[in-house]
């Protein structure tokens, strides 16, 4: 049996090429130890910035956070391989109330214990609706979809029972979702942290003073950097919580001995994402799992001691759930519409899927990704005008709008470098653009976050429209948000009130017709004004050592480790 390096060698092939959308590469490795006295420890590279405890704000959700706390901070449900919204009854269980508008009771597991044995109950999910509902000043969350539609949480401070209200005529179709994995943080670390005793009757009562407080909490309480790790302020309340963080070590996962429900099969798991050395790693193929946007590094992605005698392609470019795109700022250059329709006709969207979609096609939707089963009949009928550069139109439109600057138009379009797929990209943009009289810039940088958009960069390369890591979910709903006028996820700033209307009515649609001609009117409305640019499904590269059994590709926002706790190793 050949080494990984002779693996590579006998591959001979550059990851554009091999490194499939939604591919699954199964490869027989050795796995990673902690010293030869430590416990086993399954080492697990992924693309996610992992710089906060919270994933529901807006630079948690489009860092990524939430491949890695998906199995430190469960909820009512999680999403499973293929993005689908699976009930977590370890947490406990949802169970709709019957009456004229959509009513849910959440009953928590009277087992359930945070790591410092503090109990889970209905304080940390009205402290979850409260930050993501968008009715109370001061939290930042990455949306409010879905949340914003609850009227009320009916929540005695402490208890095991909740009830969820929604307003009449809001049934958000996705309600499973609410309150999943990673969504609820530890309310009494958050009380802790803004110095209040509790947070259910200043949520219900509306004090503004003490909300303000724990909304600071929220936003900036859970941040995580290598370096010392407070036990007391990221208690677990899943199979694994944090033991320690470093640049050299990674996020060292270990079993929560507070868990109530089945021991993860593996106790020790060392996540690397950017920030750490997993970079280097990937490049000396030194981990078990990884989960990495495609394209991320030019070096081949294989564990160490791999062959290709395992390489099995499973889903394919149109079981995606994301879609690249370039998301366009609503001020600046981009403030007058024939500007931002200048940039979308030299953009070279053909060139572009074919040269880095790593076999996926031209896709024009922004709320339906391929996996979707309306987005087939949909894809064609819409960017027709921009399949294609139109370098006559790019110029004369961009010319309409000269008078408004100095020079020539001049694009700074972001992304969260280091990815080598991405640079090329951009060069390719710049030199088609370059053609129309068009300047752009290559703005990558490894500090970008989401509010650089309308002041250091013009436009962001992103997946699903607000992310830099894994995206996206079986259930569009979500990520429709993107387009919604006022919803933190729309980074651009977009607005739109038939667009909004149209999301608002899709969220909560049971019917495929429906949704259909919904999907039509946001659609006509976003190619016009052009908040955006879709460009293809966005390409990821999963693969595992031979010696990790159980690892399962996920195809959602929380990426490969969604089921983590049940990855064992080989003897």
């Amino acid at each position: 049996m050949r080494t990984g390096s002779d693996a590579r060698r006998r591959i001979g092939l550059p990851l554009t090429t091999i490194a499939l959308v939604g591919v699954v590469v199964v490869l027989a490795g050795l796995l990673a130890g902690c010293g030869e006295d430590g416990p086993p420890t399954i080492d697990y590279a992924v693309d996610a910035r992992i710089d906060s405890y919270n994933a529901n704000t807006v630079e948690g959700n489009a860092n990524g956070v939430l491949m890695a706390t998906t199995r430190m901070l469960p909820g009512f449900s999680y999403l499973g391989a293929h993005g689908q919204v699976t009930p977590d009854r370890d947490i406990g269980t949802v169970t709709p109330v019957p009456g004229s508008s959509l009513t849910l009771r959440y009953d928590f597991n009277r087992a359930a214990r945070y790591s410092d044995g503090q109990a889970v109950d209905c304080d940390d999910l009205v402290l979850a609706w409260a930050a993501m509902s968008g009715r109370f000043p001061g939290f930042r969350p990455a949306t409010t979809a879905g949340y914003r539609d609850i009227e009320r949480v009916d929540c005695a401070p402490g208890e095991a029972t909740a009830t969820v209200a929604f307003a009449r005529g809001r049934d958000y179709r996705d309600w499973l979702s609410l309150f999943g994995a990673g969504t609820m943080l530890p309310a009494h670390v958050v009380a802790r942290m803004a110095g209040v005793a509790d947070i259910v009757d200043p949520i219900r009562t509306g004090d503004q003073a003490v909300v303000g407080k724990l909304a600071r909490a929220w936003n900036t309480g859970f941040a995580l950097t290598p370096g010392s790790v407070d036990e007391q302020r990221f208690p677990s309340s899943g199979p694994y919580r944090i033991d320690r963080y470093s640049q050299s070590g990674g996020l060292v996962l270990v079993a929560n001995d507070k868990w109530w429900g089945d021991a993860p099969k593996t106790s020790r798991i060392a996540i690397w994402g950017r920030g750490t050395d997993a970079e280097k790693r990937i490049s000396d193929g030194s981990f078990d799992v990884a989960d990495l946007t495609g394209g991320m590094t030019t070096d081949e992605v294989a564990p160490s001691g791999s062959t290709d005698e395992t390489i099995q392609p499973l889903p394919q470019p149109n079981r995606a759930l994301a879609v690249e795109e370039l998301v366009l700022a609503q001020r600046g250059v981009f403030g007058d519409v024939r500007t931002r329709q200048a940039f979308a006709s030299c953009v070279p969207r053909d060139v572009l899927a074919r040269q880095f979609g790593q076999g996926a096609q031209l896709w024009n939707l922004r709320v339906l990704a391929p996996a979707d089963n309306l987005a087939g009949q949909l894809n064609g009928a819409f960017g027709r005008a921009y399949a294609r550069p139109d370098v006559g139109r790019a110029r004369a439109l961009a010319e309409t709008t000269a008078s408004t600057r100095s020079g020539p138009l001049r694009v700074r379009v972001g992304y969260l470098a280091p990815a080598a797929r991405r640079q090329q990209m951009v060069a390719t943009i710049a030199e088609s653009c370059r053609r129309a009289g068009i300047d752009v810039v290559d703005a990558g940088s490894p500090d970008l976050a989401p509010s650089a958009l309308g002041k250091d960069v013009d436009a962001l390369l992103v997946a699903a429209g607000a992310s830099f890591a894994a995206a996206g979910a079986a259930n569009p709903s979500r990520d429709a948000y993107q387009l919604h006028g006022g919803d933190p996820l729309n980074l651009g700033g977009f607005q739109d009130p038939d667009v909004s209307a149209a999301i608002d009515r899709l969220a909560a649609a049971d019917l495929a017709a429906d949704r259909l001609e919904l999907v039509r009117t946001i659609e006509n409305a976003a190619w016009a004004a052009v908040p955006s640019i879709p460009l293809f499904a966005a390409p990821r590269v999963q693969r595992w050592g031979g010696r990790v059994d159980n690892v399962v590709a996920g195809l959602g926002r929380n990426g490969t480790g969604w089921n983590m706790d049940r990855w064992t190793v080989r003897d």
